[in-house]
């Protein structure tokens, strides 16, 4: 990380805005930042942890924002540009804002904290933190990077497991931390054992000697079904050739049949073909012409009718066009007086105007009597709110009241106060809690210990004894299967001859059948041993969690009985501060502010009772303008409708009919108005309307004269027309035989379908043709008329029983074959599965060797030594030549820091035992060792770090001796940065920051340049 600019703002004494220019002063590779002691200058390095990690080094996270933020400033804001990354090729902004409650001084609201990646002038905001961006959490970043007031020794002083778990997170160690990787491989590698060695059961019985025994098997029936389908495909080929005489036989019979029922139906065929033929000539030569007879008789009765209904037309139209003539005239009078009327009506109109302008002329009268009074009215009340106005504000100065900051400040230490006892009161309870809990846990641990057996002092032991009883009955569990497999062989044991095992021709006392239960038995000892081991497992881990837990509670007490302290002296402390007021308890706190805020409140209430009077007055003075105002408009008004009245009165053409109408009601003037439009509209419509009707009667007058003409001609048309075709229809009926002209019409009626008879007598020629040809085929094959079909049952009974012993052969054939494809894969998966269970043992005995290793990080702490060995020898280069080759640093097995002391023999001592000065040298010597580790971890050029400590403690040559090896950093391509209020150090660092405190602007920097 190298820092590029900071811009802080209202950030502890920082009242203004100030901007330091990191990019400039790191460019000299070492410089400095000073200033007098509380000018501000540790407050650059807390506003840099701030904006990258949201809390500062001299308030905790859950700390008082309040106390952060300047105490004349409203807001607090930070803005860090830097850059990291891979070669710190990234540009990033943090920044860190939050403002104070408007309507509460000591409340700060949530503060707000974004981080922006920069391209060029472009700002995109990122959800990533700053230990995903830097690298490291705020703890490491303050032990490598930047290093505040105190925390400079910090690496040295942790304890070897904390200073590991530093290492662990730095440098990414956990990837060596393959202890549970490696135990989920070796349950996994159990399981599939304990699954390989039960599918290996179940295929125990498979062996090559069963596969061999079942080949010849299967070739042996494979002859026999060879042998049976020769003979039934003979049987079959001989059932199939009587299979069609069969067939045969049976199509003669069903022939000889249909041949009979088809001469049953011959004489009615015979007499449906002769009708037909009647039908055909009927329809084709006669019925078209009796049709047209028919038609036109029809003809000539509608048209006769339509005459008849003509004539009759005629003489009612000549009646109603006579009486519509006579309305229409009627009408045309009455609209003709259209103009008159409507003069009058607008008379009338003119009758209403004048009656409206006369009651505006009274309303006016009215408010000009009426207002007069009110507005001397409402003057006097205007003088005497005045004088109220005028005492308020003198009773009002005369009230004292207390200073608002003073005021101000005695809320904030009650509130205090307040806070603090609630605070204690928290603490109490949770240390009650707390130690609850531990009590609690104390007794759950006691539980657990007494779960250990007497003979076992540890849970430890108890796992490693429990472990030997397993495999001691895991032994006897192999003797006794060894045995039962002994005992297979025990039978080919005869007396004389030498035993296929040891070779002994004496056999005294072979193995008897083994018990079956003996072994169940033993499989359920050893299970309930597993069991039992399991469980003591589980309550190991509980214990070892309790205690942790019971370890965690007692520093949270310890930690919470601190705090309870720490706000008692708060409290005490107050009480001191609050002396001079004469207030010793919370409630004479309470009951001085309460007094001056009564104060206050009273005189609040007569500045508020001053303001509603002022408002009073206000409204009252606008009120008494209106009616002034409405005064004069009123006398305008006046004027103006008397000379409008005059006006319209002479406007009115006919006065003597308007005359009357003065007197009248509005209402009834606007009736008869309305009443004469009304007649005007509907006399227009109806002599409309009239019009309309007359036009239409008209002219259905002149369309029933044509039709009458049009009809009478038809009829006589059509009277010709019927004889001529009664002459022919006559002329047909004996041309074709039909003498009886009742049979002949009988016949036009009829429903006999033509097409369908001569389909019908068609089919049954074809069909008679069919049958004889095919009865005279068959009887003249041989075997057909003469076939037997008791002796056709008794072959196909025969070639049945064939069929069904052969279907017996093949299936059995089918059976042993896919036994056979079975035994074969079982065999092959069984050699596979020995091969692969072999394997499984081999990595069983690799896995628990690095289960073993990498148990309880022992890998991660392995390689954590190593780091930290590197980091020794990387310091040293630097320490032994502070200390002009007289010590120098070593790291133990168990990650302590030693010293090497020269001077006296080479022996070891504690790191801790160092003076101020040369516990400096270390740190700074190690700081620098882990920062160069952190910069080639982050693959970076160039790397930065930052002190602010311990410059103080060390004499003129030291401090001399670390400003060379600081200088010497440029040279590696580093960036250093120095705190400092030491005045020499600026004749040493050409490149700084000047910190001043200015007692109106806050902390102010300049620079050396």
């Amino acid at each position: 990380m190298i820092p590029i600019r900071l811009e802080i703002e209202g950030l502890y004494s920082y009242k203004e805005k100030q901007v330091i220019e990191f990019d400039k002063l790191t460019g000299a590779g070492l410089f400095g930042i000073f200033g007098a002691v509380g000018s501000g200058k540790s407050s650059i390095l807390e506003a840099i942890l701030l904006a990258l990690y949201s809390s500062t080094e001299r308030l905790s996270d859950r700390g008082e924002k309040n106390s952060m933020v300047n105490l004349q400033s409203e807001a607090l804001l930070i803005t860090f540009e830097f850059r990291a990354g891979k070669n710190n090729a990234n540009t990033y902004v943090a920044r860190y804002s939050a403002k104070r409650n408007s309507k509460n001084f000591e409340d700060v609201k949530p503060a707000e904290h974004t981080f922006y990646l920069k391209t060029g002038d472009h700002l995109e905001p990122l959800t990533q933190k700053a230990e995903d961006i830097v690298g490291m959490k705020k703890e490491h970043f303050k032990q490598t990077v930047i290093i505040p007031q105190g925390k400079f020794r910090e690496f040295i002083d942790l304890t070897p497991g904390p200073r590991a778990e530093m290492m662990k997170e730095l440098f990414g160690l956990e990837r060596f931390d393959l202890a549970a990787k490696t135990g989920t491989l070796l349950r996994n590698l159990k399981d599939e054992k304990i699954r390989m060695e039960t599918q290996l059961g179940v295929l125990k019985e498979i062996s090559p000697e069963l596969l061999e025994e079942k080949t010849g098997l299967i070739q042996e029936i494979a002859k026999q079904a060879e042998e049976g389908e020769k003979i039934f495909k003979q049987t079959e080929l001989t059932f199939k050739n009587q299979e069609e005489v069969r067939a045969k036989h049976i199509q003669l019979q069903d022939f000889l049949k249909e041949w009979e029922i088809l001469n049953n139906k011959r004489p009615e065929i015979e007499n449906k073909k002769a009708i037909w033929k009647d039908f055909l000539k009927a329809k084709t030569y006669l019925k078209p012409v009796w049709e047209q007879v028919n038609e036109k008789n029809t003809e000539l009765e509608k048209y006769r009718i339509s005459v008849t209904d003509c004539k009759r037309f005629k003489d009612n139209f000549l009646i109603e066009i006579e009486h519509l003539e006579k309305e229409e005239l009627e009408l045309k009078e009455k609209a003709d007086k259209k103009s008159e009327r409507e003069s009058k009506i607008r008379d009338l109109e003119k009758v209403i105007e004048i009656k409206n302008l006369n009651k505006e002329l009274e309303e006016a009268k009215k408010i000009t009597v009426t207002l007069k009074p009110d507005l001397e009215s409402k003057k006097e009340t205007l003088s005497e709110i005045k004088e109220q106005i005028k005492q308020l504000e003198e009773e009002s100065e005369s009230i004292k009241t207390p200073d608002s900051n003073t005021l101000s400040e005695l809320k904030g230490l009650a509130k205090d106060w307040g806070n603090w006892e609630s605070q204690i009161k928290e603490r109490q309870k949770e240390a009650n809690e707390i130690s609850a809990s531990t009590e609690n846990l104390k007794a759950q641990i006691d539980t657990l210990r007494e779960k250990l057996p007497e003979s076992n002092h540890s849970f430890e032991e108890w796992i490693s004894t429990q472990k030997l009883t397993i495999n001691k009955l895991e032994s006897d569990k192999e003797r006794l299967i060894q045995q039962s497999g002994l005992f297979a062989h025990a039978h080919l044991l005869i007396a004389g001859e030498a035993c296929p095992l040891c070779g002994s021709t004496d056999h005294p006392q072979p193995l008897g059948e083994p018990d079956n239960n003996t072994l169940d038995l033993k499989n359920k000892e050893i299970e309930s041993a597993k069991d039992l081991l399991e469980q003591i497992t589980t309550w190991k881990q509980t214990l070892s969690e309790q205690q942790i837990r019971l370890d965690n509670h007692l520093t949270n007490k310890t930690k919470t009985e601190t705090e309870i302290n720490t706000l008692f002296e708060q409290i005490k402390k107050l009480k001191q501060d609050l002396q001079s007021h004469q207030v010793d308890t919370s409630e004479a706190l309470s009951t001085l502010i309460q007094n001056s805020d009564q104060a206050i409140s009273r005189r609040e209430k007569m500045q508020l009772q001053i303001r509603r009077l002022r408002k009073t007055l206000e409204e009252n003075q606008i009120k008494y303008e209106k009616e002034e105002e409405l005064i004069r408009e009123a006398e305008q008004t006046l004027l103006g409708l008397s000379s409008k009245i005059s006006a319209k009165k002479d406007e009115i053409k006919d006065i003597l009919f308007c005359k009357a109408f003065f007197e009248k009601d509005k209402t009834a003037i606007v009736q008869t108005i309305q009443k004469v439009q009304l007649d005007i509209e509907e006399t227009a419509f109806k002599l409309s309307g009239k019009q309309k009707v007359l036009l239409e009667k008209r002219n259905k007058q002149a369309t029933n004269l044509a039709n009458l003409k049009n009809f009478e001609n038809l009829t006589e048309i059509t009277s010709k027309k019927l004889d001529e075709l009664q002459k022919e229809f006559e002329s047909l009926k004996i041309t074709h035989g039909f003498e009886d002209e009742k049979k002949l019409i009988a016949l036009f009626h009829h429903s006999l379908d033509a097409d369908k008879v001569d389909a019908e007598i068609r089919r049954f020629e074809d069909r008679s043709l069919l049958v004889k040809n095919k009865v005279d085929e068959l009887q003249n094959q041989p075997g057909v008329s003469s076939f037997d079909q008791e002796a056709f049952i008794q072959f196909q009974n025969k070639l049945q029983e064939e069929k069904s012993a052969l279907e017996a052969i093949k299936k059995s054939f089918t059976l042993l074959d896919q036994e056979l494809i079975s035994i074969k894969a079982k065999l092959e998966e069984k050699q596979k599965l020995q091969a692969t269970f072999e394997q499984l043992e081999k990595r069983e005995i690799n896995l628990k060797e690095l289960d073993r290793l990498f148990k309880g990080s022992g890998f991660v702490k392995y390689v954590s030594s190593i780091y930290l060995k590197e980091l020794c020898a990387t310091a040293n280069l630097r320490f032994s030549k502070l200390t002009k080759n007289s010590l120098s640093l070593e790291i133990d097995d168990s990650n302590t820091f030693w010293v090497v002391d020269y001077l006296n023999g080479g022996k070891k001592r504690l790191l801790k035992t160092l003076s101020g000065g040369q516990t400096f040298q270390a740190s700074l010597c190690l700081a620098l060792a882990l920062a160069e580790k952190v910069k080639a971890l982050n693959q970076a050029d160039q790397s930065f770090f930052f002190l602010d400590e311990g410059f103080g403690a060390l004499d003129k040559n030291s401090l001399r001796v670390v400003f060379e090896t600081l200088k010497l950093l440029r040279h590696e391509n580093r960036i250093v940065g120095i705190i400092s209020h030491v005045e020499d150090l600026q004749q040493e660092i050409g490149v700084y920051a000047k910190i001043e405190l200015d007692p109106e602007k806050g902390s102010q920097v300049g620079y050396s340049f």
